[in-house]
């Protein structure tokens, strides 16, 4: 299965923020990696190497490799719609990262991993692809033979209030995606307008 499994500390230097985890170590050693740190970078980035820099962001934020990023935006291309924003709405619909922000997983490849090994169910189907993409009114539900899985259950953490395109029944352990969400509501600080530049030179 693709995905980055490459030191996650070095990632968030290189952008100066903790996508990859808890950026515990950017505040001791934030500087970008490498034997001289900023000192060899060129002070100013050139066009081509800001744009890159934001795709790159988005990828490793939400676990995206190259081939399935481009995929991902030639259909946020061919809806309705600013493409910044449909790019945005598909990511933020992934069932690995649905699962992630209604709190059934405390990070984003916990969630991958909890879909993978068929913890994870939807409409009532246990689905193993992170990737699954989810439409308004899908219920997300752990699977039935881990409902009482110990070490699932303990890494529960609930929704965040913020997210408001999701709804989460404490009781039941079920979400619902209800919508796709508006780019104002996702935390995530990505310039998608940088990426639609990229891919159309």
């Amino acid at each position: 299965m693709a995905r980055y499994t490459g030191p996650k500390t070095k990632i968030s230097r290189i952008f100066g923020e903790p996508i990859l985890g808890n950026g515990k170590y950017l505040g001791k050693n934030s500087n970008p990696p490498g034997q001289h740190g900023a000192a060899r970078k060129r002070k100013q980035l050139g066009e081509y190497a800001v744009q890159l820099k934001e795709k790159q962001k988005a990828k490793y934020t939400y676990g995206v490799l190259e081939r399935q990023f481009y995929k991902t935006f030639v259909e946020a291309a061919r809806r309705k719609g600013v493409t910044g924003e449909n790019l945005i709405k598909l990511l933020e619909a992934r069932l690995d990262n649905t699962v992630y922000r209604l709190g059934i997983a405390p990070s984003r490849p916990a969630a991958r991993q909890l879909v993978s090994h068929k913890h994870i169910s939807v409409n009532g189907e246990v689905v193993n692809i992170p990737s699954f993409q989810l439409r308004p009114g899908d219920v997300v539900t752990l699977a039935p033979k881990s409902v009482e899985n110990p070490a699932v259950i303990g890494q529960m953490r609930g929704k965040n209030a913020k997210f408001n395109w999701l709804d989460w029944n404490e009781t039941e352990k079920k979400g619902t995606f209800i919508a796709y969400p508006e780019r104002e509501s996702v935390p995530e600080n990505i310039k998608e307008q940088l990426i639609v530049e990229l891919y159309s030179k």
